[in-house]
This record gives C-alpha cells, structure tokens and sequence, in this order.
C-alpha cells in the first residue's frame, strides 16, 4: 500500500480535491454546497492524499485574524483507517511549519466529534465548549 500525499498546484488535482470534499460532506454529512465552498478556496494551502494512486483524501490551511486554520480533512469513506488523516495532518503541520509568516501564530481546528483522537495525537487540545457548525457537533481545538 503506498500512501502520499501532495501540495496542490494546480487545478486538475484542485478538482480532484473537490470531488472527495463533495462526496464527504456534500453527500455523505448532508452539508449544504454553501458552507462547503467558500471565499477562502483561493487563498488556502491545498493537499490531495493518494492511496496506490487513486484520490482519496484531502485538506487546506489558511491564515486567518486568530491564527492559523487547518480545515477540510476529509477521507472517502473506504480509505480511513489506513492513516491518510494521519499523513495529512502530518503533511499540513510540515508545510506550515515551513512557512516563515506562521511562526508564533496559534494552530487551530474545528474537529467533528470523531476526529477528535486523530488530531489529539498531534498535541491539539479542546478549548471552550461544543459547538453545531453545518448541523454537525465540533469542539475547536488548539495546538498546545
């Protein structure tokens, strides 16, 4: 099994991208095309995952008022427990890291309920109290 995952440069693999948001949370968690896709596409860091070749996950980051961003991990359904949410948070965290703009700037994330374990792994810790966001439960979490 090889898994890698990649920048986005360019817009083929961008839609490739898409498509694996779209099927996740457009179709599978019922979230509205509206909330999915917003103003900040353009300016956010993309990543693709690849399973032996095939798309199957895929997240961005993004500057913001209050930090650092790190949003829109999601993985097709038969490909997660197969570390592509690991590789990408991996390969998120590296690449900011490499960006001199973020240093001393707070990381942080809005976890589904389940991914929870995934980033706690990474040294992110809950902060403040559940919240509804597209009708789905979220804690923000910070990296410590």
């Amino acid at each position: 099994m090889s898994l890698r995952v990649e920048k986005i440069f360019d817009t083929s693999v961008f839609e490739e991208a898409v498509k694996i948001r779209e099927l996740v949370f457009v179709i599978e968690q019922k979230v509205s095309k509206a909330d999915e896709y917003d103003q900040f596409e353009e300016s956010s860091t993309h990543f693709l995952a690849r399973l032996d070749g095939k798309p199957v996950g895929t997240a961005r980051w993004r500057f913001t008022e209050n930090g650092i961003k790190l949003e829109r991990f999601a993985v097709l359904k038969e490909a997660r427990g197969k570390g592509v949410g690991k590789a990408l948070v991996e390969a998120v965290l590296k690449d900011i890291s490499l960006d001199t703009n973020s240093n001393g700037k707070v990381k942080y994330l809005h976890a589904q309920l389940d991914a929870i374990p995934l980033y706690s792994k990474f040294g992110f810790k809950k902060v403040g109290e559940m919240f509804e966001e597209c009708r789905i439960q979220h804690f923000k979490m910070q990296l410590a």
